[in-house]
């Protein structure tokens, strides 16, 4: 298992086109990818659960990761989140 904490920069926090920017990164991977955020844990592979989790822009998360591709995951979910999500 590997984590990393990271902070959502873009305005409109995880809207629905980030959203699944996120998932569709996240789905590329057999390992499992979640998230925590406010002591809630959401599973990134799921636009649905993403959305519900709410996340604002400033509010920062910690990606888990767990499984054979769990690095490369990781590093790509978070590079993603760096990058601004497409915005």
């Amino acid at each position: 298992m590997v984590s990393k904490n990271v902070t959502i920069k873009n305005a409109s926090g995880l809207h629905l086109r980030p959203t699944g920017m996120l998932c569709n990164e996240a789905m590329k991977y057999q390992c499992s990818v979640k998230f925590t955020s406010r002591n809630n844990v959401t599973n990134a592979k799921s636009v649905l659960s993403v959305l519900g989790a709410c996340i604002k822009c400033g509010d920062e998360i910690e990606f888990v990761c767990e499984g054979a591709d769990e690095e490369e995951a990781l590093a790509a979910m978070v590079r993603l989140v760096e990058s601004g999500l497409g915005e």
